[in-house]
C-alpha cells in the first residue's frame, strides 16, 4: 500500500508491495505523491510494473559511454559508429534521463539534426540509437522502452542512379594511367570494381592469398554482411591482376581508404567527369553483370545483396535497354 508524508517542502510517497522492493519518491505537492502512488500500484496489479530509479539515475550519456566501451569495438561498423556515437553524446538528447526519454524528446533530437544533416545520416543516427536502448533494454536490465520505435523516420531520398558511360569510363582510365607520379594501384581498382561490383573496402581489404588466378575467383573472408564471400573473375579482370606488380604485404591493392577517396576526385576533375564517387561504380557494376548474369540469384551471389530490395537499388538498366528486349 502507499503511504503519504510530508518532508519539509516536499511530499513523499511510498510504495511497498509484497514480493516488490519499495518506491519511493519525492513531489511539490501531496496531490501529485497521490497520483505518481496511484500509477505505481495500477502497474503492479496488471504486472507491467518496473522498477524506474536506475532509469532515473541513468542518463543516456551514461549509456552510449558504455556501449562505446563495450559493445562497439566488437562491431564490423565500429568506427562509422564511434563517430556518430561521439556526436551524440555532445547532444541535448544525452543529457536526458533514460527515465525522461519520450517520443517527444527523441523526436525534437531528429528535427534538429535534420536541419543539418541528411535524413540518411538522421536515420542511420535513429537506427544506432535504437542498437543502444536495445542492448540496454536487454543485456544490461535497464527498465526502459526502446522509443525511436514510436517516431516517425525522416523520408529516405531516393538511391543514387548515376552510371559511368563509355565515354566516362574511357576517360576514367585515361586519367589514372600510372604514369609520372600517378599511383600504380589506381587504374586496376578502377578496372576490377568495374568487372566483380565489389566494394571499396573489399577491393582494399583482399590479399593476393585469397586470389586464385587459375580458378578465376577472389575469395572475401569476411563482408559488410558478415558473411564470406567468393566473387568470380572475368578474363578483363584476371588479366589485370596478373599485370599487377605484387605489394610485400600481401594486399593486392595496398592503399588506403582516404587515398581512394583524395585520388579518385583528382582523376575525375582531370577527366571532367561531374557527380561521380567511388561507390558508384559498384552501381555500373552490378547494371552490366545483370545484362549476362539475368538470374537474381547468381546475379545477388556475386554483388553480396542479400535481398532483392537492395539489389534493385543498384541495377539501374536504361528504358532503352529494356525496350530493345521487349522488341
Amino acid at each position: 500500500m502507499a503511504s503519504i508524508r510530508q518532508r519539509g517542502e516536499r511530499w513523499q510517497a511510498r510504495v511497498t508491495r509484497r514480493g516488490f522492493p519499495p518506491e519511493t519518491k519525492s513531489f511539490r505537492t501531496r496531490h501529485e505523491a497521490e497520483a505518481w502512488a496511484r500509477s505505481i500500484e495500477v502497474e503492479v496489479d496488471k504486472g507491467t510494473y518496473q522498477n524506474r530509479t536506475l532509469a532515473e539515475r541513468t542518463t543516456l550519456a551514461d549509456v552510449v559511454r558504455r556501449y562505446l566501451e563495450e559493445v562497439n569495438p566488437l562491431k564490423k561498423s565500429a568506427k562509422d559508429d564511434a563517430i556518430r556515437l561521439t556526436a551524440l553524446l555532445k547532444s541535448r538528447l544525452a543529457k536526458h534521463a533514460l527515465a525522461n526519454l519520450t517520443p517527444a524528446v527523441v523526436g525534437a533530437y531528429r528535427d534538429e539534426r535534420l536541419r543539418s544533416v541528411s535524413a540518411a545520416t538522421v536515420i542511420r543516427d535513429l537506427a544506432v540509437l535504437s542498437s543502444i536502448l536495445n542492448h540496454a533494454r536487454r543485456e544490461w536490465g535497464l527498465p526502459i522502452e526502446n522509443v525511436v520505435r514510436l517516431i516517425r523516420k525522416p523520408r529516405q531520398s531516393q538511391g543514387r542512379d548515376r552510371l559511368l558511360s563509355d565515354d566516362e569510363e574511357t576517360a576514367l582510365l585515361h586519367a589514372v594511367a600510372p604514369v609520372g607520379r600517378r599511383s600504380p594501384w589506381m587504374q586496376p581498382l578502377i578496372v576490377v570494381a568495374l568487372e566483380t561490383a565489389m566494394r571499396r573496402g573489399e577491393l582494399l581489404s583482399l590479399r593476393w592469398e585469397n586470389v586464385n588466378l587459375d580458378k578465376r575467383t577472389a575469395l572475401l573472408p569476411d563482408t559488410k554482411n558478415g558473411t564470406r564471400r567468393i566473387v568470380p573473375l572475368s578474363s578483363k579482370a584476371i588479366n589485370t591482376l596478373r599485370s599487377m606488380p605484387r605489394s610485400l604485404d600481401g594486399r593486392v591493392f595496398p592503399i588506403s581508404a582516404v587515398a581512394v577517396h583524395q585520388r579518385f576526385t583528382l582523376a575525375c576533375n582531370r577527366a571532367g567527369i561531374t557527380g561521380l564517387r567511388f561507390h558508384d561504380l559498384r552501381h555500373a557494376a552490378t547494371t552490366r553483370l545483370a545484362e549476362k548474369l539475368t538470374n537474381l540469384a547468381e546475379l545477388s551471389a556475386v554483388t553480396g545483396h542479400k535481398s532483392l530490395q537492395m539489389l534493385k537499388r543498384y541495377y539501374h538498366p536504361s528504358a532503352e535497354a529494356l525496350a530493345t528486349k521487349l522488341g
